[in-house]
């Protein structure tokens, strides 16, 4: 909720004879407390005279309003509140009745409360707003004062503090702000603890699963269940984002269609065998997709309003992560946005605009009036200011992205198990395959593994092992294209590099190296999980088993082909030499945890892979094998099966150093490394599903991994447990499990990455590749099984 909206949301209560009429806050003490409210460690200090209480005759008592809304600001985290006021002590005390966790500093500031450690005690005023300021660690402070001596004050503001001057325009002020009168203090306040309460906890967001794809495969967003769109990035998927709500609530960026009746969503599809999305409501329709792109750096999202309800629009665009200021600007075809850095317009022909200044930005509402022979579009172009008409008519452009996606997906051996939920998972996977080459390991940043909790990561890269994978799928279901485009990809990584032991496990879409990790410290999270990550550290760490995943796929493509390529065969041989000379190095592994490196089963299978795949490339394409590989494979064969197992844990655990387990482990028998029949991986199936499954779900592992807070159950990790179930002869056990993942998905048929069994409740990023490809693996080889 904004500062706008808080103060719109008020209730309206008649007027008395004798009260004062509030006018609204000034535009710039609204935009100011905006950006308060969003940082943060907040510190909120106020005179008491003047600020909090008006000045007159008779018992200066603080205004009701104020005291009301300090309190619910002080039990805010990251919020500490403060009066000042040159009273002392125990008259404050006496007089304001504040609870004590407002922390009341009395003697123009020498007197200090109990719960504040000011020494020594300071001088003035100005010098307690410092101690508090210190002992709050602030990233921002609020002062508001009215009284006399307040100018010293005001003058030891810097940077994002704001200074707020009570008293009408004659008392001259070195104060940025002003507003007139206690009341209007108070309100202010009131409308600081609406928004930061927001910000702080988070808005209501719609449930992960419920958020639906767009892609056109140079840009994807994401729609709610009510036809919000709740996020899009510009001009890469892995760019700062545009519209972030899901992320930062209204102040991120807004843009929703809705009826002006108010009714609910009825419901919400894709049209078949498309990524075009279809909201309904009562005697109103949207439908939103991404046309293809006109141009590089060029996105046009189309929304197309139709049925017989008229509907109200607000478009608030909030480039940068929200970070942005913007302006729109009226044109007779639509909206200018200015201030994103880059050029975008709102092409709305016909459609009357009320622009609202506010916040970080200005909003733009509208109601339009479809007609069951009319309906109204509205069309956003990023990387343009051109708002001329198109070329070609929405539904003719509609019909053309249809055939884009529905006779790519006629070109498929689905399976028959799923056979629905297969195909959406097939468009998912092929609407995460960028032009680059590139793949997404999911659409989105920083969708929590844990509701509150600090696990929130940027997953909207290309990782090799990732992408790997999800080419493979799609190969496996009958298409080259998206396996050819990433192996591009990866040959053009590699020329970068001297060598490709120097790949690192994850680059940007485009291919080049990411840049630090950031926080964006003015978002406040999904449902106030925080912190908000931009980029990855992960990009740095070693992992050593990258390189097995993609010489399988070029292992997997050559027999699909029946050709191996020179190049691919020139990456399989550079693989196995980085393998060869580095397999011994203890890494991260596949869950990047940020902890030491240890000596991990799965990397150390997947460098037996990797030699594998080549000798058996060799082999079968008449190719030069280097000597060494294979009695290296087998070397290494002996030692995983040796030292990864433990009598303890009755399984192969997670390294070689302990007994922990990792559903990740269970490739050493789903990998060929060890038969399935095999009594070892048949105890180490049981104990994954004794102490990582919970139901539904199955957990990566259960260790210390130098974080706080937990996770939910990894669905990739419930599809290797179907694996090893089938692998094992324990069909039945598969079919349940499988039922469990099927019913995980979202009404449109998309998975995010995890599942708390708790709560019920969808979380990380979404949709995860991991996620559909785990689930197209497992539905073909229940049919393979009969």
């Amino acid at each position: 909720m904004t500062l706008s909206q808080a103060v719109e949301a008020a209730p309206e209560v008649p007027a008395r004879p004798g009260d004062t009429v509030l006018d609204p806050l000034p535009m710039d003490v609204r935009r100011r407390v905006s950006a308060l409210a969003r940082t943060p460690r907040l510190l909120i200090a106020c005179d008491y005279d003047g600020a909090l209480a008006p000045v007159g005759p008779g018992t200066p008592r603080p205004h009701p309003e104020a005291v009301r809304a300090l309190r619910e600001l002080a039990d805010l985290p990251g919020t500490t509140c403060s009066v000042i006021s040159s009273r002392t002590l125990s008259e404050l005390a006496t007089l304001s009745r504040l609870p004590a966790e407002i922390h009341l500093v009395g003697s123009h500031g020498a007197e200090p409360d109990g719960t504040l450690d000011m020494a020594p005690l300071p001088a003035d005023k100005a010098d307690a707003l410092n101690a508090l300021r210190s002992h709050a660690e602030a990233t921002a402070t609020c002062y508001i004062g009215g009284g006399d001596g307040e100018e010293p004050v005001f003058l030891h503001l810097t940077g994002a503090d704001a200074g707020i001057r009570v008293g009408d325009e004659d008392t001259p002020t070195v104060a940025a702000h002003r507003v007139p009168d206690t009341p209007a203090a108070a309100a202010l306040l009131g409308a600081l603890a609406a928004e930061r309460r927001s910000w702080v906890f988070g808005e209501r967001p719609s449930p992960i699963e419920r958020m639906s794809l767009l892609s056109n495969q140079a840009s994807v967003a994401l729609v709610g269940p009510d036809a919000r769109l709740v996020w899009m990035c510009h001009p890469d998927p892995d760019s700062p984002a545009l519209f972030a709500e899901v992320l930062g609530g209204r102040s991120a960026g807004v843009f929703a269609v809705a009826p002006a009746h108010q009714g609910l969503p009825l419901g919400q599809r894709y049209e078949q065998g498309t990524m075009t999305v279809r909201t309904r409501f009562s005697r109103l329709e949207v439908t939103d997709y991404l046309a293809p792109a006109a141009g590089e750096g060029r996105t046009d999202l189309v929304r197309r309003i139709s049925g017989t309800a008229p509907a109200t629009v607000e478009f608030a665009p909030r480039p940068d992560f929200g970070r942005a200021d913007v302006r729109l600007v009226p044109h007779p075809r639509g909206l200018v946005v200015e201030g994103a850095g880059f050029p975008m317009v709102l092409h709305a022909p016909g459609v009357e605009w009320h622009i609202d200044h506010e916040g970080n930005g200005d909003t733009a509402r509208a109601t339009v009036h479809p007609s069951s022979e009319r309906p109204v579009v509205l069309e956003l172009r990023c990387g343009t200011d051109d708002l001329s008409a198109p070329a070609t008519g929405e539904e003719d452009r509609r019909r053309a992205l249809h055939g884009h996606w529905s006779e790519w997906l006629d070109t498929l051996a689905l399976p028959e198990t799923a056979r629905r939920l297969s195909a959406r998972s097939a468009l998912t996977l092929r609407a995460l395959c960028t032009p680059s080459g590139g793949v997404m390991a999911a659409a989105t940043t920083s969708l929590p593994e844990e509701i509150g909790g600090v696990r929130n990561w940027d997953y909207r890269y290309c990782w090799l092992r990732d992408g790997a994978l999800t080419v493979q799928a799609l190969l496996s279901l009958g298409s080259t294209a998206e396996a050819d485009a990433f192996l591009d990809w990866v040959h053009r990584v590699v020329a970068s590099l001297p060598g490709p032991e120097l790949l690192r496990p994850l680059y940007t879409l485009r291919g080049t190296d990411l840049g630090p990790e950031q926080v964006v410290e003015t978002l406040s999270g999904y449902a106030g999980s925080r912190p908000v990550r931009v980029g990855n550290l992960a990009d740095h760490q070693v992992q050593m088993d990258v390189f097995g995943p993609v010489v399988e796929l070029i292992d997997r493509l050559a027999e699909a082909r029946g050709a191996l390529a020179d190049r691919d065969w020139d990456l399989v041989r550079s693989m196995a030499e980085a393998v060869a000379r580095r397999w011994h190095e203890p890494d991260h592994g596949i869950w990047e945890e940020r902890d030491e490196p240890r000596q991990r089963v799965y990397s150390k299978v997947m460098c037996w892979v990797t030699l594998d795949r080549a000798v058996g490339l060799a082999a079968r394409f008449g190719r030069t094998a280097d000597p060494v590989w294979e009695p290296l494979a087998a070397d290494i064969a002996a030692e995983v099966t040796a030292k990864g197992w433990s009598a303890t844990a009755g399984a192969y655990t997670t390294a070689y150093d302990g007994d922990d387990l990792d559903a990740a482990s269970l490739h050493i028998g789903l990998s060929g490394l060890l038969d399935p029949s095999d009594t070892r991986f048949q105890a180490t199936v049981t104990a994954v599903e004794a102490q990582l499954r919970e139901g539904p779900t199955v957990y990566r592992y259960r260790r210390h991994d130098g974080l706080p807070g937990g996770e939910g159950g990894f669905h990739l990790c419930t599809s290797w447990l179907i694996e090893a179930y089938l692998a094992t002869g324990r069909r039945a056990e598969a079919e349940e499990l499988f039922t469990h993942l099927v019913d995980r998905a979202g009404p449109t048929g998309l998975i995010p990455e995890e599942f708390d069994p708790v709560s019920e409740r969808a979380l990380g990023n979404h949709p995860q590749a991991y996620s559909h490809l785990g689930l197209i693996r497992c539905a073909q080889l229940l049919d393979r099984a009969g």
